[in-house]
């Protein structure tokens, strides 16, 4: 397994309190670096500038100025412990002036000895092996008349610059390991109170995974990204049991209309079939009227089922390709319809062209549903108005009225009102009318007349559409014309 495997496999609170780890490590790594780095220049420095300052050149030519140059002289640097100093000839001998240990005699001390170099500072090494930074510059010696050009070189041990530096490096190792050890420990308790908001909600989850309790709320203080979080899983929860409460009305709704057209088939089947059983045969009329009960009662069986079928549909899922239709067409089809359905009533139609982005066949199955309440409400010989002005289609019965008080309910499923109980019909049908045209991008209503008469107005509001192109708009089905 590969480390950047092996580093996904660890809990996410491992993770974190490992990158805090890393981070911290690296950027204490960074600081001890450059500390170090900087100290050792500001040493090296501070070693350089004590060696130029160093007035050796001054008291090594007076002193031997008096005095034969030999293998040591006494002078004013003797005892001076912290430092070589030693005169360089250009013949490559040397006087050893003062300190503990002579110097090799370089290349370096050569040319400036000889003149043919300023003063020079590099690393080296006495007689002894010590490491010593090295200064090596011009002199002049008086040899009786004549002046003798020579180089002095003043050494100090470059021990003075290691053992601070090494310290040093001891104490920053010191101090990044418990950085490193307390970056740790801090980004571990970081990492648990950071995830103890994800922790909760990992639990909730589990939860209801378990339990199917959609009931469980996490607490959701403040404007932060794991109280976003907590709010945005609260909220579906809250969605998931407003659907999971709607299916399971749904169900006991459709369990409830389906129970009594069953019951009465299933009395109407009993009762055929006891005839056929003991021989006593139904009365012609009566045999027919069951007859034709059975086929009502399956009318309305298949009617329902549709009407749920269409409303167990998800919003999302449109039934048809959604395309430009003419909505006065579609009107005009579904008021055919209503008149073979109501032919004891009149229809008063005024259908100007209305083209609307919807799937043809819901539409019209939508209108169908107004008509048809408003055939079943409006008494014998009274007049069903029917307009379409500006993607307003408007239909108006002339039959009891809806109460203010259920205005507000008759879209939801299987609600019916008091007066309409007694009527056939399953209570979804304005459910599908109100669906259908939201999916449209319209709104659905209903209402009591503006003129104060009888019955109830139902609007359907559906914004338009680019008319379609001639050919298209004659290739579309015809419509029966008003009768």
């Amino acid at each position: 397994m590969s480390p950047t495997a092996r580093f996904r496999a660890l809990p996410l609170r491992s993770r974190l309190a490992l990158l805090v780890t890393v981070a911290v490590a690296l950027a204490v790594a960074a600081v001890a670096c450059v500390s170090w780095f900087m100290v050792r220049t500001q040493l090296n420095d501070q070693l350089n500038s004590s060696l130029r300052s160093t007035n050796a050149r001054a008291q090594a030519s007076q002193t031997l100025n008096t005095i034969r140059c030999q293998d040591k002289v006494p002078g004013p640097f003797e005892n001076n412990l912290s430092a070589q100093v030693q005169i360089v000839l250009p013949t490559g001998g040397r006087c050893w002036v003062d300190g503990k240990n002579t110097l090799p005699v370089t290349d370096y001390d050569l040319e400036v000895a000889k003149g043919l170099r300023g003063a020079v500072l590099y690393d080296g090494k006495t007689t002894d092996g010590t490491p010593v930074r090295v200064y090596t510059q011009p002199v002049e010696l008086s040899a009786g008349p004549s002046v003798q050009n020579a180089a002095i070189s003043v050494a100090k041990p470059l021990s003075d610059i290691t053992e601070p530096l090494s310290t040093l490096a001891w104490v920053l190792l010191f101090v990044s390991g418990v950085g490193i050890l307390g970056a740790g420990v801090a980004g571990l308790w970081v990492a648990r109170t950071g995830l103890r908001p994800v922790d909760e909600l990992t639990g909730a989850v589990e939860h209801i995974a378990r339990t199917e309790d959609l009931t469980v709320r996490i607490p959701d203080e403040g404007d932060d990204e794991i109280a976003r979080l907590s709010r945005s899983f609260n909220s579906m929860t809250a969605a998931l049991a407003s659907s999971q409460e709607r299916q399971a009305q749904l169900i006991a709704d459709a369990g409830h209309e389906l129970r009594t057209p069953l019951t009465s088939l299933r009395t109407n089947i009993e009762l055929l079939a006891r005839s056929e059983e003991t021989g006593r045969a139904i009365p012609p009329e009566d045999r027919k009227e069951l007859l034709a009960s059975v086929k009502a009662q399956m009318t309305e069986l298949a009617s329902l089922i549709g009407d749920l079928q269409e409303l167990s549909r998800p919003d999302a899922a449109a039934p048809g390709p959604l395309g430009v239709v003419a909505l006065h067409e579609i009107a005009g089809a579904a008021l055919s319809r209503a008149r073979l359905r109501g032919p004891e009533l009149a229809f008063d139609s005024d259908l100007a062209p209305w083209y609307v982005r919807g799937e043809a066949a819901a539409l019209e199955r939508a209108v169908v549903n107004v008509l048809d309440n408003a055939v079943k409400f409006s008494p014998p010989g009274s007049t069903v108005t029917v307009s379409l002005r500006a993607g307003e289609l408007t239909v108006r019965d002339r039959g009891p009225g809806i109460p203010a008080e259920d205005l507000p309910h008759v879209f939801e499923r299987f609600w019916r009102s008091p007066s309409a109980r007694a009527l056939p019909g399953s209570g979804l049908g304005l459910s599908i009318v109100a669906r259908t045209v939201q999916r449209a991008g319209g709104t659905a209503a209903l209402r009591a007349p503006a003129d104060g008469g009888p019955g109830t107005e139902a609007v359907l509001s559906i914004p338009g559409a680019p008319a379609p192109p001639p050919a298209q708009a004659q290739a579309q089905p015809s419509v029966v014309p008003d009768q």
